[in-house]
């Protein structure tokens, strides 16, 4: 008996682990570590992209705002979070 339930527990397992989506990263935010990646718009980011992806910013004005909630001001920084581009915002 005790076998009996042992093997269903490693089945259940097994289909539990199988059965758990992975998650799918777009390939414009794939990285491997931090310097992968980079503010994904030119002024007042929210977001990061990966270097394949770098906005062109050449000629680009933006205002000396803080903008809230965005990388401006060291309110946050661009990392490589679970192999995916992402802004991480500061406390």
């Amino acid at each position: 008996m005790k076998k009996y339930i042992i093997g269903l527990l490693l089945v259940m397992l097994v289909l539990e682990v199988a059965c758990t989506p992975t998650k799918v990263i777009p390939e414009n935010k794939l990285c491997a570590v931090d310097t992968d990646c980079v503010p994904a718009d030119c002024c007042h980011a929210k977001d990061s992209v990966n270097l394949n992806s770098a906005p062109n910013c050449e000629g680009m004005m933006c205002t000396m705002e803080c903008a809230p909630n965005t990388l401006d001001c060291g309110q946050g920084e661009v990392k490589c979070v679970e192999k995916e581009c992402k802004a991480v915002m500061k406390n």
